[in-house]
Order: C-alpha cells, then sequence, then structure tokens
C-alpha cells in the first residue's frame, strides 16, 4: 500500500474514532497529495518518494507557524499547528542520528568518487535523494561540506 492508500485509510479511522486534530493533519495531506498529482507536468501519479518530499514541507510548514503564532501570543494556535505537525511527521522515516547521517554521507562520497569540494554536487544530488525525509537538506549540506573541506 502506497503513502497515499495509507492516508486515505488512516482518514476513515481518525473519522471512526473522532479524533479532529488527526483528520484534519490528515486531510490537508489528502489534498497537498492530490494537488501533487494533478499539477502541472505531472503524470497523475504520486510516487512515494514525491510524497516524501511533500509531507517533509508540510511538517517544515506547521513548525514555522507554530514558532510564529508563539512569537505572537497565541499559544492555542501554536498548539494545534505542532499537533498536525506530529501527525504530519509519524508518516516520515525515522530521522538519522549525526553520526548515521555521516555514515550513510562517507558511503555516498565513496560511491561517487568524490574528494574535493569542488564535486560536493555530485554527493548531494546522490545525497538528496537517498536521504529524503530522514535528513534535512541543510544538515547535509554542512556535513558534506565538513567531510569534503
Amino acid at each position: 500500500m502506497n503513502l497515499f492508500d495509507t492516508i486515505s485509510e488512516d482518514i476513515k479511522a481518525a473519522m471512526k474514532a473522532k479524533d479532529r486534530v488527526r483528520l484534519e493533519a490528515l486531510r490537508g495531506i489528502k489534498k497537498e497529495f492530490i494537488e501533487a498529482k494533478t499539477a502541472p507536468g505531472a503524470d497523475g501519479e504520486l510516487t512515494d518518494e514525491n510524497a516524501l518530499k511533500v509531507l517533509v514541507k508540510m511538517a517544515k510548514q506547521r513548525r514555522e507557524s507554530a514558532r510564529i503564532y508563539t512569537e505572537q501570543n497565541r499559544p492555542e494556535l501554536a498548539a494545534t499547528e505542532l499537533a498536525e505537525a506530529d501527525v504530519i511527521e509519524s508518516y516520515l522515516p525515522k530521522k538519522l542520528s549525526a553520526e548515521e547521517l555521516e555514515a550513510e554521507l562517507r558511503a555516498i562520497i565513496a560511491e561517487t568518487g568524490a574528494t574535493t569540494a569542488r564535486e560536493m554536487g555530485k554527493v548531494m544530488g546522490v545525497a538528496s535523494k537517498r536521504l529524503a525525509g530522514r535528513a534535512d537538506g541543510r544538515e547535509i549540506s554542512a556535513k558534506v561540506k565538513e567531510l569534503l573541506g
């Protein structure tokens, strides 16, 4: 079962459980998935890889909104955004620890044969695809610079 179908099934379960926050988050995810499927240039299919990108983006948006609400002294809205972010993140793969990230990147660097910072693009292309959803792009970039520098 792909992520789209999983979300659809979980929406039904959340409706039966009357879990309002989870239901709203799942409906938001499904809406974004449908938009990604029907976007100009899309082929009408949503791969799990693309679905993960959508989920990462949504989680970041929710966390940023919560931060803004907190700054504006609106804790009730911040709490809702954080709860939705937690639901969204539950569908993402487990985040890599710093040690796991470094090990993965060392393997990718060896695989691509990169030896200098000038070859960072080669490493980043492979790493971004392979580590999608498991590590933040900024973390990957910083670690690659460190390892190649």
